[in-house]
């Protein structure tokens, strides 16, 4: 069940399989052991952090898409898609959005 969540995620659409953990741990700069163990649950708390621009863009841009294509599936600029991109992997860098992703994160809630 876990893996047919995920062969109609976002994700898999621009991408051939489930790398999202290897991308959020170079982004998040965190170690990929210490995210939550199942990627549905992992998968889940990414869309519940991230917008769905942004997390159809981190899926795209972590698929090499071609800056062309970028430019036309979110109807903007090169400008504007630059300055998205930074907003995205600054916002996966904030202890906010990172810290969500670790293991014992639920745990942690209060903080």
């Amino acid at each position: 069940m876990e893996n047919s969540v995920l062969e109609s995620s976002v994700w898999r659409q621009y991408n051939k399989d489930n790398s999202f953990r290897e991308k959020l741990a170079e982004f998040c700069v965190m170690d990929v052991n210490k995210f939550i163990a199942k990627d549905k649950d992992l998968y889940a708390m990414m869309k519940s952090k991230l917008t769905k621009k942004e997390l159809k863009l981190f899926a795209m841009d972590s698929a090499n898409v071609a800056q062309g294509e970028l430019l036309e599936a979110f109807s903007c600029d090169l400008e504007e898609l630059e300055k998205a991109k930074y907003k995205l992997y600054k916002k996966l860098k904030q202890d906010k959005t990172r810290l969500s992703f670790r293991a014992d994160s639920s745990n942690d809630n209060a903080e």
